[in-house]
């Protein structure tokens, strides 16, 4: 344990620290801050995409600055939203899909905290809109940067999130109407689960299952993360600026009680 975390203080200038001493809580506030912050979120709207079955995001101004002075001496902007839960880049907690299974709110804080791990196939997805991550290639990426850390978070770049805030582009239907899009494989995801125990793992994409299972409300792999009593997060943005490896992510949401599912802010802390 100590030395995985010298390594991981090394990767933000803490190691010297370390080595004399364990840093305080404001000493690793203060390099956290000088180093490169990417946000992995898309703002929310009304016409984001969003699965088929939900919706769209309904948004009224309840109060706005010149409706006069009240009892707060000057008028004030607040507004009113009505979305699902699954909006945006969003949350899935296991009860999404589960019943009795953990809610938005029961999801500790010491699983918003995490080391990134990032499996670039972009490359792979533009040649092919239909690729899923292969368990081959998740060892490929153990093979060219090491194994991957227990209690990562393992997000897929696919570049799809470029697609946005295009519906039709993301969904890539064919004639047919069955979508073509990437996503993970059973095999892959069972390594990550439950060799490698990751705390969860997130994508560019809408689904968890690759968009020509998607057309036919084929669920099975979001099923099988859901069902480990595991979160996922889906459509999150800008993998292209973050690496593959050494990076840390923060991934926070409100706090509904007995919730289903949220709208995230995601963002990684990168070395510089």
């Amino acid at each position: 344990m100590r030395a995985a975390k010298f390594v991981l203080l090394g990767l933000f200038g803490l190691a010297g620290t370390w080595a004399a001493g364990e840093p305080s809580l404001l000493d690793i506030q203060k390099i956290l801050t000088q180093k490169r912050f990417v946000d992995l979120t898309h703002a929310f709207a009304p016409g984001i995409p969003h699965w088929h079955g939900f919706p769209d995001e309904k948004r009224e101004t309840a109060y706005w600055y010149d409706k006069g002075k009240g009892a707060l001496g000057e008028g004030f902007f607040a507004e009113t939203f009505t979305h699902v839960g699954q909006w945006g880049t969003h949350v899935d907690p296991p009860a999404h899909f589960i019943r009795g299974l953990r809610t938005v709110d029961q999801i500790p804080l010491q699983e918003m905290l995490l080391p990134l791990v990032v499996i670039d196939v972009h490359a792979e997805a533009a040649k092919d809109p239909d690729y899923t991550l292969s368990l081959e290639r998740v060892k490929k990426w153990e093979t060219e940067h090491g194994a991957i850390p227990a209690g990562a978070f393992v997000a897929m770049r696919t570049d799809w999130s470029k697609r946005w805030p295009d519906g039709a582009a993301m969904e890539n239907k064919d004639a047919a109407g069955v979508s073509h899009y990437p996503g993970w494989t059973m095999a892959a995801l069972k390594y990550l689960y439950e060799e490698r125990k990751i705390t969860t793992s997130g994508h560019e994409t809408t689904d968890t299952d690759p968009g020509i299972a998607a057309s036919k409300d084929d669920a099975t792999l979001e099923t099988y993360i859901l069902s480990t009593n595991h979160y996922q997060i889906e459509l999150l943005a800008n993998l292209d600026q973050v690496p593959e490896t050494g990076a840390l992510v923060i991934v926070s949401f409100p706090k509904p009680k007995g919730g289903s599912g949220f709208p995230a802010r995601v963002f990684a802390i990168c070395p510089q």
